[in-house]
C-alpha cells in the first residue's frame, strides 16, 4: 500500500457494507424491486451527501483520494462501526504516524527485522508466572516467557519463520486446544489482524503471510473476503485450556511498546472473581 492508501481495497469494503444493509436500517422506502441484496449506489450516495458519479468512482477503486469529511459522512451513512470507522481511514489515505516506517510506492521494500529492546525483553520475563508475549507489527510472537511457552506453544523451539500468532491460531490444531472458543476467538483476532497489518499489505512479508494464510486456512478464505475488522482492545477476558490447569478464565492487557507502536504486549492474568469454567 502506498502513501494514497489501497483504493482497491476501500472499493471492496463499500461494496461489502453497502451490500449488508437494507433501506429500512437507513431510514428508507423500500422502493422498487431488488435484483441484488442490499442499498443501490445512488441511495449510499444520498445518503452521504455526494454525486453518485463520485461514490461510483469510489467503489470502483479509482485515485480519487477522499476527505475525511466525506469518510466520516460514508461511515454514517454505511453504519460503520468505530474499527471499520479507523479500517476506511487506513484504506483511504494511511495512518498517520505510520507513514515513516511504510514501505516504498513500488510496495517492494521491506523494513528492518524488529527487535524488542532489552528493557521490554526482560519486563517479560519478570511478568512470570503470567503468560506474557510481545508480537511486532505482523503479529509475529518476538517474546514469551515461559509461562506463555507452556499455554500456548514453545515459540523457542519453533522455527523464526514459524513464530506467527496468526499463523499458528489458523494452522496448528494445538490452537483449537487451547482456545475453548476457538472459532470466535480465530474471527476475533483474523478482523484484529486486518486492522493492524491494513497500511502494510504490500511488505512482502505481510502479503506473503496473508497469502499463506488463504492458501492453507479454510476459514480465512471463507472469512477474508468480509474485510471484517475488529477493534484492538486494551483488555479483556478469554477461556483457556491450560496444560496443567485445566479450563480456566484469563483476564488480559494489551500495551502498546512507546518506542516501538507496532509491538504490543500482551499479559494474561487467571481470573478468579469469575464463574467457573
Amino acid at each position: 500500500m502506498g502513501p494514497d492508501g489501497d483504493p482497491a481495497a476501500l472499493g471492496e469494503l463499500l461494496r461489502s457494507r453497502r451490500a449488508r444493509l437494507t433501506p429500512a436500517a437507513v431510514g428508507l422506502p423500500p422502493g422498487a424491486r431488488r435484483r441484488t441484496p442490499g442499498l443501490r449506489r445512488e441511495e449510499v450516495a444520498l445518503l452521504a451527501n455526494l454525486s453518485p458519479t463520485y461514490y461510483t468512482f469510489l467503489e470502483q477503486g479509482r485515485h480519487v483520494r477522499p476527505s475525511s469529511q466525506v469518510l466520516d459522512a460514508l461511515a454514517t451513512a454505511l453504519l460503520l462501526d468505530a474499527a471499520e470507522r479507523q479500517y476506511l481511514d487506513v484504506l483511504a489515505y494511511g495512518r498517520p504516524g505510520h507513514l515513516a516506517s511504510r514501505p516504498a510506492p513500488d510496495g517492494r521494500s521491506e523494513p528492518p527485522a524488529e527487535v524488542v529492546a532489552v528493557e521490554v525483553a526482560d519486563l517479560v520475563q519478570r511478568l512470570a508466572p503470567h503468560p506474557t508475549i510481545v508480537k511486532g507489527r505482523r503479529w509475529d510472537v518476538l517474546a514469551a516467557n515461559s509461562a506463555a511457552r507452556e499455554l500456548f506453544t514453545d515459540w523457542e523451539a519453533r522455527s523464526p519463520a514459524d513464530r506467527n500468532l496468526v499463523r499458528w491460531m489458523f494452522t496448528d490444531d494445538q490452537a483449537r486446544q487451547v482456545y475453548l472458543d476457538w472459532e470466535r476467538e480465530a474471527r476475533a483476532m483474523l478482523g484484529r489482524f486486518r486492522l493492524a497489518t491494513a497500511a502494510y499489505t504490500t511488505e512482502p512479508s505481510v502479503a506473503a503471510l496473508i497469502a499463506e494464510l488463504l492458501r492453507d486456512s479454510p476459514h480465512v478464505r471463507q472469512w477474508w473476503p468480509n474485510h471484517d475488522v475488529v477493534s484492538i482492545g486494551g483488555s479483556g477476558v478469554k477461556r483457556l485450556r491450560h496444560p496443567r490447569l485445566g479450563p480456566v478464565e484469563f483476564t488480559h492487557v494489551v500495551l502498546r511498546v512507546a518506542d516501538h507502536p507496532e509491538q504490543t504486549l500482551v499479559t494474561y492474568t487467571v481470573r478468579t472473581d469469575g464463574p467457573t469454567v
